[in-house]
């Protein structure tokens, strides 16, 4: 596919946001990064709420310029009048037009479907503190099957996910991983595509392939339908998740996650003897 890289790759509330953000910061591995994350901190919080204009024109330039902001909208979770009030899982089944990055088995019992922004911090929170152990027991076992899905906040979100798209099966996963390990290098309120295609490079993408990837028009018009789909089914923000056809907007802990999957396990095994 054009513009794909690898060539050839395997196809809150305000209190709880406050308190993790102590989390979030330490994170930062400098004085310097933390006080700039500091400086920063209104900024992103209302950037993962996913509410705030994204920015752009046309089609081919919604993603696009050197500060952030947003595309002309005023829709909000309650007003929009194709608002889907109750998501059934085949509404939420419904992919994009270049389809949908999955980990996991087909066949696993429970699908949880994930929205995330590259520039938001908790996104990060939940990738660094909660992702690795989470993957390993329960998409590794074959229990889920896990979706993620691009719900761009902001410019600097915008460009960084066009470049994601351009990577194919684990290395879309191991740049969105460097993406968010790494926002401290990237994430500003100005849009800097040279730290966006540094961090790309270290996946072996060289500049004409990283300008190239951008003016892909397919993937641009793929990541304007997933982040409207995602308006539509009631994300407002990031992290959103879907577990089976449960909505949780959190920075989730492995615990959290087991209470919710758990009790869907053991009902499908119960379904699964009963038909035998």
């Amino acid at each position: 596919m054009a513009g794909v890289w690898p060539p050839g790759g395997a196809g809150r509330g305000v209190t709880r946001a406050m308190g993790e953000s102590r989390t979030i910061a330490a994170a930062w591995p400098s004085a310097a990064g933390r006080l700039a994350w500091v400086g920063m901190l209104a900024f992103t919080l209302a950037a993962c709420s996913g509410l705030a204009p994204d920015g752009g024109g046309g089609s081919g330039t919604a993603f696009y310029g050197t500060s952030e902001g947003g595309e002309s909208t005023s829709d909000t979770a309650g007003s929009r009048p194709d608002m889907i009030q109750k998501p059934t899982m085949a509404d939420l089944m419904k992919a994009g037009p270049l389809g949908d990055r999955v980990l996991g088995r087909a066949d696993a019992p429970v699908t949880v479907i994930e929205y995330a922004s590259l520039t938001c911090p908790y996104s990060r929170a939940f990738h660094v503190e909660t992702w690795p152990a989470f993957r390993k027991a329960y998409i590794d076992t074959g229990k889920v099957r896990f979706i993620l899905r691009e719900f761009p906040i902001g410019r600097s979100s915008g460009n960084a996910w066009i470049i994601n798209r351009c990577f194919e099966g684990e290395a879309y996963f191991d740049l969105y991983d460097r993406f968010l390990r790494k926002q401290h290098l990237w994430v500003s309120q100005k849009v800097r595509l040279d730290a966006i295609f540094a961090v790309a490079k270290e996946m072996g993408m060289t500049r004409k392939q990283f300008d190239s990837c951008l003016a892909n028009q397919a993937i641009i018009d793929h990541i304007k339908w997933v982040k409207q789909r995602g308006r539509r089914l009631g994300v407002t923000g990031t992290p959103t998740f879907f577990i089976g056809e449960r909505k949780e907007r959190s920075v989730l802990t492995l615990a959290q996650l087991a209470a919710i999957i758990e009790p869907m396990l053991a009902a499908r095994g119960r379904t699964a003897s009963a038909a035998r």
